[in-house]
């Protein structure tokens, strides 16, 4: 009897950190079930030859990564964007400074390299996705979920539900206490102790990695369903809501902490999601 042959995957790293490679690599499950054929960081090949699911990390940062993802997609039949950096662009989209190109493309010694493009762009500007897996970066187990896709399998609405830390009514700070400031009690909500944290508008699935050992939720897992769809007024109004039932922190000391450089990267990713210029991403393509 011939065994089965297992799905062929690749990994496309585009402009990024490969923080999502190494989380990848630190799942088991898919090793005997999946064909890695195509993965720069661990497997040498010059070019993604056709497999059955690509992941995509980083983002289009030049016209290199352009090119590389068209052809890339091509060959796949599933397609997955990976990470903070393929669906918004990341860490790189904050330094779409026009002074800080042009110093770059003025050293002679470097117009060899790639073309810079104007912006760093999530890839889903360019080509269709199958599934968006967001996180910075997602959790072994997401990466499982996205590969294998088990039936069983079902992600937390918020971050607030795998958190497990308690929201008391008679605990209601008057000011934030500032990032990574002061000593946070271990069963008690961030939010009661003065803690700018979003988990109860983030989506939930990465075992609250961040808020179970006390550090706030910044969003890097996104939008929740509720949010996914909504211009970024609806959910900041909701994270607002949140404040004032567990906080006594004045509107004017939340709004300019949740605009600040803090949780900009993140937060204002929610956006991506309802569409700017193109239609809003399903929640049924989010995982």
């Amino acid at each position: 009897m011939t065994a089965k042959t297992p799905p062929k995957f690749a990994v496309l790293q585009l402009s990024g950190c490969a923080g999502c490679e190494v989380s990848l690599l630190n799942a088991s499950e898919w090793v005997e079930q999946f064909d890695l054929v195509y993965m720069p960081l661990v497997v040498s090949a010059y070019d993604v030859p056709e497999v059955d699911v690509l992941l995509i990390s980083g983002g289009v940062r030049s016209d290199e990564d352009l090119h590389n993802l068209r052809r890339a997609v091509k060959r796949a039949k599933k397609v997955v964007a990976v990470g903070t950096c393929a669906i918004s662009g990341g860490v790189a989209n904050l330094g779409n400074r026009d002074e800080v190109r042009e110093l770059f493309m003025s050293q002679t010694q470097r117009r060899d390299l790639p073309r810079l493009l104007p912006k760093s762009q999530p890839v889903d500007d360019f080509v269709e996705v199958s599934l968006f897996l967001p996180g910075c970066p997602p959790t072994p187990e997401l990466f499982m979920a996205a590969l294998l896709e088990p039936p069983d399998f079902s992600a937390s609405m918020i971050v607030c539900q795998e958190c497990g830390r308690k929201k008391l009514k008679d605990m209601k700070p008057k000011h934030l206490t500032g990032f990574q400031r002061g000593e946070v009690l271990p069963e008690i909500c961030l939010i009661n102790q003065g803690y700018l944290c979003v988990g109860s508008s983030t989506r939930g699935g990465c075992r609250a990695l961040c808020t179970r050992p006390g550090h706030p939720c910044v969003g890097c897992r996104g939008p929740s369903d509720v949010l996914i769809e909504k211009d970024s007024q609806v959910w900041l109004t909701s994270i607002q809501r949140v404040f004032e039932a567990l906080t006594e922190i004045p509107q004017d000391e939340l709004c300019e902490a949740l605009v600040s450089p803090q949780l900009a990267l993140f937060l204002f990713q929610f956006s991506d999601y309802a569409g700017q210029g193109k239609p809003p991403r399903p929640k049924e393509k989010v995982l």
